[in-house]
């Protein structure tokens, strides 16, 4: 009985560190890919997990920079939600090799759609020219639940590298790598507009999911201690010959 206990207890502990490594994967709203190139464009995906066991996303609320605007901004439609791009005039004109930039996109809303307890969906969004002057973009938003309950991802990154309670999406800006003047933002970031008549077009969504992968990947190891386990009491229980 006493190895019984201790294969319980292992079971236990190897289950508790799936979990922590599953949670933390799904906990946050995020933007993917994380990284892009300044000056360049990118399409991003605003990943939103439903964390709720007795609730649906309804809407979802992403405020864009208007310290660092983005004078392109693109959505991709979404089957079953509706979306709203809301534009607004800038505190003071930002010069842009287009021209001095007064109004800019500031809000963007998706509503009308559901996100299920244990599912996520993904807002692809597809924007430029990224700013060169600053290493970082955040993007505060606001998960609304079919009860009423509204979580808003705002906090700023902790000074001593920590999490905070409910982080705000950001995406980080590394020097452009070369090329043309513009650098291209990423792998999966779409192709700089020409001067003359600056358009973006959103690249398809990538149908991997880090988390989904983190879930299976804990879940295996499990399966794997549950075997460890009952094949060590068949040894211990089979006859002497």
């Amino acid at each position: 009985m006493s190895f019984v206990r201790r294969a319980a207890t292992v079971l236990a502990a190897a289950t508790a560190l799936t979990v922590g490594l599953a949670v933390p994967a799904l906990a946050h709203v995020t933007i993917q890919p994380g990284t892009a190139e300044q000056g360049g464009f990118t399409k991003v995906a605003f990943r939103v997990p439903n964390e709720r066991d007795d609730a649906s996303t309804t809407k979802v609320e992403v405020s864009f920079p208007v310290d660092h605007p983005l004078a392109f901004v693109s959505v991709k439609p979404l089957p079953g939600w509706d979306v709203k791009v809301t534009q607004g005039k800038l505190p003071k004109p930002v010069k842009t090799e287009y021209g001095d930039l007064e109004e800019a996109v500031t809000k963007i809303v998706w509503s009308g759609g559901k996100i299920n307890p244990g599912e996520f969906q993904e807002f692809e969004v597809s924007m430029g020219q990224l700013p060169k002057d600053t290493d970082a973009l955040v993007f505060p938003t606001k998960q609304t639940y079919s009860k009423g309950e509204v979580v808003d991802w705002a906090d700023a990154p902790k000074a001593d590298g920590t999490e905070a309670e409910h982080p705000a999406p950001t995406l980080k800006l590394v020097p452009a790598s070369g090329g043309d003047g513009h650098g291209m933002a990423s792998a999966s970031a779409s192709a700089a507009p020409a001067a003359a008549a600056p358009s973006v077009t959103p690249v398809a969504a990538t149908s991997a999911s880090d988390g989904t992968a983190r879930l299976l990947g804990g879940a295996g190891l499990v399966v794997g201690v549950i075997g460890v386990v009952i094949g060590a009491l068949g040894l211990r229980r089979r006859p002497a010959a």
